[in-house]
């Protein structure tokens, strides 16, 4: 018997039950005893029920002496009784809204019950209310895999119970033992020193059937619900290493040698730096543009991502970088998700160049069409066109770059992995910078992106002012409408922003269009309203957004379509509605629109009457932080990875024991140490990534997500 042997052939499972485990995905010894336990249940100081007190929470095993159904209380609610005793006494069961119960705690049946203990006026003694329970056999005793001990609880498979799987899983470690418990170890034996966890046998063994021993078993049972044994985090780790040394490994692939590639940074360059410096740095964007710099004159292609709140100046670092790359004879591209930022990008960029370099931009989206596409896509090929920004038009087959040295993708989570390797396939092995204002924390940041180097522009330019958050109901909407008008009797302009669900699109649609009716000819009629969403065509959107740029609208009714890219300095309210509806990351990207100039701004979460506990509580932090990271450490906790990233298309892995939110710490560590161990791997076999890839399957069984992070 050894972890690579078919689940089939452990004792009580057999064809039938293994095809049951197969559809779940497990199908070897390994899979098996990598099922976790969703919980565990203290059996080990059975109670006689002559001995329980109200309020405790105890386990009894009992027989059942009596039972039946009936329907309780006005509304008829089904309610199934049963009396169960035990040598010293008896004790009353009470399951509501059960059905199907009365075909298996029959009379006669004897099981253990498990709950809190309470005095029930009816029967005028104590009971069990929905209490858990399992049926035991006749064999059960102190020392079988149910009864006696802390005891794993494990999620139903189909027809599987609880109990079964424990018994399998018994059975499962039983064999390994007799059979001298060879087990190939997955984690490196320096790592399971470092950090002290258990051996694999040995821990198998205490996951799913815990042995404390004395007074210890309720400090263990703390220990075990927040996932904090050895054996646990053992496990925790083992699930982020796998994880991470995918990663690695396809990082290893990335970063080949490139034969004749050198970029320097000398004095010409320095100077080019310079002169395209609107403003002083911060001492942050020195920092990250020397770490990109650095990256730049390696042999190796860079792969980095550079995280940045919103207004911490990514652009013109990512503007350096590829002076740089422009300096030392390449191009570069700059590819955005809309064509409103991408416009602004070239309308913010191209300046800088034409007026202090001697390098040139070109601009290409799908609008740019005829016998101006033609002229751009020749000078491109040509080498005539240094920078080339745009959007996913940047991709499509016909354009060609002369001599495409650096690629900058800016808010990369709007791409899908497809178009960003496009664009890489148009030079020789081009470097890479992706950008994102949307703040992620480390741990999920370490996890989607754990194959790029990860720069941090943690510091804002001088003279930004944080924006005032407030929250207000529909009582102080008129407030509001008075608090709005005088920033535009001041000169500002306003954000009205609506939220825009996919699944209630043309709901949310025509409430943003009512909306801006409504505030134009009742409330604002001697003031110009605009109105931007996503169903307008693009030159649409590009016609409001430049007649909102140049002042000519006081207030912009819009959808989250301005959730990224837009800047106008001049707007300095905000007011959201439905604010609950957003996740604390999108309101903080929000409210990034306003604040960007010298003018006090003012942000206002308008919320319905019936917001929740949760919703209430996110609002609270916008209100308190204006730190983008902070916030989205806050939104990560209380939303979950899944969540905060979004389902779709997430990207994120599923493990079996670790969580991101939960096991920070070993996230961090575990990046470490598999980077470390796949890059010495490789020095040990030449750079052989196949056979190292092939030893690292083999090492975890299939659980190495290499589907993923392709």
């Amino acid at each position: 018997m050894k972890l690579e042997t078919s689940v089939q052939f452990v004792k009580k499972v057999g064809e039938v039950r293994a095809a049951l485990l197969s559809k779940a995905g497990i199908r070897n010894l390994d899979d098996l005893l990598r099922y976790p336990p969703m919980r565990y249940e203290d059996r080990t100081r059975l109670k006689p029920i002559a001995s329980l007190e109200a309020e405790e929470t105890a386990a009894v095993v009992a027989r059942v002496a009596a039972c039946g159904e009936h329907r309780a209380g006005p509304r008829r609610i089904r309610l199934f009784e049963a009396v169960a005793e035990d040598q010293s006494g008896r004790l009353a069961l009470k399951f509501f809204n059960r059905p199907g119960l009365e075909k298996v705690l029959t009379r006669g049946v004897r099981g253990v019950f498990f709950g809190t203990i309470r005095y029930d006026k009816y029967s005028r003694g104590l009971a069990l209310t929905n209490p858990e329970f399992e049926v035991l056999e006749e064999e059960d005793e102190t020392g079988s895999p149910h009864i006696g001990r802390i005891v794993p609880v494990y999620r139903r498979i189909s027809s599987l119970t609880p109990r079964i799987l424990r018994t399998i899983i018994s059975n499962a470690l039983d064999a390994l033992e007799k059979a001298g418990g060879r087990c190939q170890d997955p984690l490196p034996e320096e790592l399971r020193r470092r950090y002290g966890f258990p051996s694999l046998p040995e821990a198998f063994r205490q996951l799913h059937f815990p042995q404390p021993g004395g007074a210890r078993t309720e400090a263990l049972l703390k220990q075990l619900e927040d996932m904090a044994t050895p054996v646990q985090q053992r496990f925790i780790y083992e699930d982020l290493f796998a994880f991470q040394s995918a990663v690695q490994v396809v990082r290893s692939q990335r970063t080949r040698l490139r034969k004749g590639r050198r970029i320097e940074l000398g004095e010409k360059e320095r100077r080019t730096l310079k002169s395209i410096l609107p403003f002083r740095p911060t001492r942050a964007q020195k920092r990250v543009l020397g770490e990109i710099v650095r990256d730049l004159a390696r042999p190796e292609v860079m792969s980095r991502l550079l995280q940045g709140d919103v207004g911490s100046g990514k652009t013109i670092v990512a503007l350096q970088a590829m002076a740089v790359a422009m300096e030392n004879g390449y191009q570069a591209a700059l590819m955005a998700p809309t064509e409103i930022l991408a416009e602004q990008h070239w309308r913010s960029l191209s300046p800088l160049l034409h007026d202090r370099t001697r390098f040139r931009a070109g601009y290409l989206t799908s609008a740019v069409q005829g016998g101006q596409r033609e002229n751009l896509l020749n000078d491109l090929k040509e080498g005539k066109i240094d920078l080339l920004i745009g959007t996913h038009a940047l991709i499509e087959d016909p354009v060609d770059f002369h001599r495409l040295g650096m690629i900058v993708v800016d808010e990369q989570h709007r791409f899908g992995v497809m178009q960003r390797s496009r664009l890489m396939e148009k030079g020789p092995l081009p470097d890479v910078l992706v950008m994102t204002a949307t703040p992620i924390p480390r741990s999920l940041a370490l996890t989607l992106y754990g194959d790029l180097d990860l720069s941090v522009l943690d510091e804002l330019p001088p003279g930004r002012r944080p924006v005032e958050t407030v929250l207000a109901g529909e009582k102080k909407r008129a407030e509001i409408y008075r608090g709005l008008r005088r920033q535009i009797e001041k000169g500002r302009q306003a954000y009205v922003v609506y939220p825009l669900v996919e699944e209630s699109e043309k709901v949310d649609l025509k409430a943003a269009v009512e909306m801006a009716a409504h505030l134009q000819e009742k409330v604002f009629p001697d003031l110009r309203v605009g109105l931007l969403h996503g169903r307008l065509k693009s030159d649409e959107k590009e016609a409001v957004m430049k007649d909102f740029v140049a002042g000519r609208y006081h207030i912009l009714v819009s959808t989250t379509v301005i959730e990224v890219g837009v800047d106008v300095p001049n707007a300095s309210i905000m007011v959201i509605e439905h604010a609950e509806r957003f996740g604390l990351s999108q309101l903080h990207q929000l409210r990034g629109r306003i604040g960007r100039g010298s003018h006090d701004s003012y942000c206002v979460l308008m919320i319905g009457p019936k917001v929740g506990q949760k919703a209430r509580q996110r609002l609270l932090i916008m209100r308190e932080s204006n730190d983008g990271f902070e916030i989205a450490e806050k939104d990560l906790e209380l939303r979950g990875p899944g969540e905060f990233i979004g389902t779709r298309q997430s990207g994120l892995p599923e493990f079996a024991f670790a969580n991101l939110v939960r096991d920070r710490q070993w996230v961090s560590r575990s990046h470490q140490d598999a980077r470390h161990f796949i890059e010495e791997s490789l020095r040990r076999e030449g750079g052989d990534r196949q056979r190292l890839l092939k030893r690292l399957k083999a090492l975890f069984k299939g659980r190495l997500p290499l589907a993923r992070v392709g």
